[in-house]
């Protein structure tokens, strides 16, 4: 043994990280709503914008934001444990990457979806959830005294808000989807309750055959021709306002439904597909995007946003198998699903 091996071998080795006793690990999972609140709060002061010319303290920014200037610095310290900040000298802040990300219009939509989450019409429901538990009622009608979706029908603000958080939540699939589902030999895909265009845009910036028919409520396509313009697809989309619960656009040959069929009961389910299989053509493809659960034990964040599902709309996360039955019941055939490089698949379905 050489003396720099023997050294090697003098040096003492790192102590094993431990984990954590379980009352540790669910005292911690319930201090997540903590780093929540704090984040929340930081998007709905603007402290990102505020920030984003450079560092500064909060004596400079207690004033334009009408805030007290010790507890606003308490606030600052805190995210910069969180790391959403970085302590400069002078006690100063800056914004990290992290915190970069949190400014108004930012890549990614997270400002907007903190804000939703972290708004009362939407955390109310959330903390109602044992009356979902008790009774299979979605919670958000108890709170609120009317479905999610006719809410947000009568709060253009919250509307347009969720809008770009399902940007934000779902940002990384529109991508994933295109690349993984072959829309090639498609004439005409139709995204049933495709909001703004988001994944139809995607789609048609990889596959420049088809022609594509973006479907939903009208307050909710009133700002999809300037995203569709922004990702130069606006001249291959027709817009078509309406309710799938009462008709979809008829004669195309792909119906693509993402993240519509987890947002309601099994009921109201089978009556937008019964609309969609009346419409497609004979030998037409449904597709829904979904996060596909996985069976047993296996993480998966479908898991956790089942449970939103159950308190807010109303509607459930599936296994493959459950859309296998829920799709037979509507007269369809599910013949594979397709995974992504994102947390949901592509449920491929036929006439059956």
């Amino acid at each position: 043994m050489d003396d720099k091996t023997r050294a090697a071998s003098a040096q003492p080795m790192p102590p094993a990280v431990q984990e954590p006793p379980p009352h540790v690990k669910l005292i911690q999972m319930a201090t997540g709503s903590w780093v929540a609140r704090m984040v929340w709060a930081a998007a709905k002061l603007g402290l990102a914008d505020q920030l984003a010319a450079g560092p500064r303290s909060a004596e400079e920014l207690a004033g334009p934001l009408g805030l007290h200037a010790p507890s606003l610095h308490r606030f600052m310290r805190c995210l910069a444990s969180l790391g959403v900040l970085g302590e400069r000298p002078g006690q100063r802040f800056a914004l990290t990457e992290l915190g970069e990300a949190l400014r108004t219009g930012a890549p990614g939509a997270a400002r907007s979806t903190v804000l939703t989450f972290g708004s009362s019409w939407f955390t109310g429901p959330l903390d109602e959830i044992i009356h979902s538990l008790q009774t299979g009622k979605t919670a958000f009608e108890k709170v609120h005294g009317m479905p999610v979706f006719d809410y947000l029908g009568q709060h253009p603000d919250e509307a347009s808000l969720f809008s770009e958080t399902m940007i934000g939540v779902h940002g990384q699939e529109p991508a994933a989807v295109a690349a993984a589902y072959d829309f090639s030999p498609f004439r005409t895909v139709v995204d049933v309750g495709g909001a703004t265009g988001n994944l139809l845009a995607a789609i048609l910036a990889r596959h420049p055959g088809p022609h594509g028919v973006l479907f939903d409520r009208p307050y909710v396509v009133a700002e999809a021709p300037a995203l569709l313009e922004a990702r130069g697809v606006r001249e291959r989309v027709t817009i078509e306002p309406g309710d799938f619960f009462e008709t979809v656009p008829a004669g195309a040959d792909a119906y693509v439904l993402s993240h519509v069929i987890h947002d309601w009961s099994e009921a109201q389910c089978l009556a937008i597909l019964a609309h969609v299989r009346e419409a497609m053509q004979p030998d037409g493809r449904l597709l829904l995007v979904e996060m596909v659960l996985p069976a047993g034990d296996a993480p998966h964040p479908g898991k956790l946003l089942d449970m939103v599902m159950l308190t807010l709309p109303g509607g459930q996360e599936r296994t493959e198998e459950e859309y296998r039955q829920l799709l037979a019941k509507a007269g369809f055939r599910l013949t594979r699903v397709v995974p992504t490089e994102s947390a949901v698949g592509v449920v491929e379905a036929v006439r059956a």
